[in-house]
């Protein structure tokens, strides 16, 4: 069986590692000239890194990540709003958090990608997708090549999939109401005595810092904002002190000692849920079938999930896709819509800008029962995984 991944991202990448391993020939297909700097950085819940580990990598994962203790929030103030013990997640749920650099976990999973005798082949924008004989698709690229497989694996993105279009006849994503500027910071020194995630809410307003190791950190300056409106990036740490520099440190720090080529302004969009995944012999995964936002904590996560499901369903049915598609969308589509919601929940409470009802989602937040929150988020991050909670 051929099977052709549209997309060299993180669940194009983990798809292809996936199916290498089951023995399947997978070739992969990606738009950009070589492998991107798109993004900041991901936490790697115990979910993925279960996930990571079954694709061989999870050792070199570690040894550039950061283990992740605790995330405390905090009000734009400074005060406290409580803290979840991330350990206490990781061992209930029997594997480490890792906070790692976006560019690093790519920069791995190309190389597993291709030390297990997979194709990538770069500079291929998919420029169409239409059904040349029954139950089959053939892309089109914009280099002028056609392709035709046995399987083919739509992972090209929330923004502009064209295999959510083909299969779904719609893949226009949906603005969610807010801004997110992010950033990769990089020092000589150290900054920080802990790796713990660090949330600050404000009024329609947040600051997420997520270290990497002692001098290096990935961030996220969020605000709620009505219109999409054209991008300066000369001008992205000057709208970012104009909203946060009255902030507690060490936020103007990181964002001032970020160089500007590593800071990116994101109007964010989801997807609403679909219920068909697939339309003859292309299946979608990742961010082209659930999208869900930052907010969520689950977006490369949820991808790298999607790569162990379809590789085990195409294994199960390689001689019937339409049941391995089906498989496929019936163990995935619960998780990942509850996970779609659930980001837009915390987003509409975070980015709200009603001074009163923040005030009350910050003593809700004190309040919390950070332990019960531990358990429930266990409880829905490992379902559909053999991890025992």
């Amino acid at each position: 069986m051929q099977i052709a991944i549209l997309g060299g991202g993180i669940g194009g990448l983990s798809t292809a590692i996936a199916l290498l391993q089951a023995g399947f020939k997978v070739s992969v297909y990606e738009r950009h000239s070589s492998p991107t700097d798109i993004g900041a950085g991901i936490v790697c819940w115990p979910n993925a890194s279960f996930i990571l580990e079954q694709l061989g990598v999870l050792e070199q994962v570690a040894q550039i990540s950061g283990t992740l203790l605790h995330m405390h929030r905090f009000s734009s103030s400074n005060q406290s709003l409580g803290s979840l013990d991330i350990h206490q997640l990781s061992r209930k749920m029997g594997y480490p958090s890792y906070s790692v650099l976006r560019k690093d976990l790519l920069k791995i999973l190309t190389q597993r990608c291709l030390a297990l005798n997979g194709s990538i082949a770069y500079q291929h924008k998919v420029t169409a997708i239409s059904e040349y004989a029954p139950a089959s698709a053939s892309v089109q690229f914009a280099n002028g090549l056609a392709l035709q497989a046995d399987v083919i694996i739509g992972a090209d993105g929330r923004m502009n999939s064209l295999a959510r279009q083909y299969v779904n006849h719609h893949n226009a994503p949906i603005y969610q109401g807010f801004i997110n500027w992010i950033g990769v910071y990089s020092s000589q020194t150290a900054l920080f005595s802990e790796l713990s995630v660090s949330d600050y809410w404000g009024i329609g307003e947040r600051f997420g810092i997520v270290p990497v190791s002692k001098n290096v950190a990935y961030w996220a300056g969020g605000v709620a904002a009505t219109n999409i409106e054209e991008k300066h990036p000369e001008l992205y740490q000057r709208e970012l002190n104009s909203l946060f520099a009255d902030w507690p440190e060490p936020i103007t720090q990181l964002i001032n000692g970020t160089a500007q080529k590593n800071i990116n302004k994101i109007y964010v969009h989801d997807h609403n849920p679909i219920t068909t995944w697939h339309k003859g012999n292309l299946v979608l995964l990742g961010d082209s079938a659930h999208s869900p936002l930052p907010t969520s904590g689950q977006g490369a996560c949820q991808a790298l999930e999607d790569a162990w499901h379809i590789a085990n369903c195409l294994t199960e049915h390689s001689a019937n896709i339409d049941r391995a598609f089906s498989q496929f969308t019936e163990l995935r589509q619960a998780k990942t819509t509850a996970i779609t919601m659930a980001g837009r929940q915390l987003a509409s409470s975070i980015f709200n800008r009603d001074p009163l009802f923040c005030q009350q989602r910050n003593t809700a937040s004190k309040n919390s029962d950070f332990s019960q929150l531990i358990t429930g988020m266990a409880k829905g991050w490992s379902s559909g995984l053999p991890l025992s909670v």
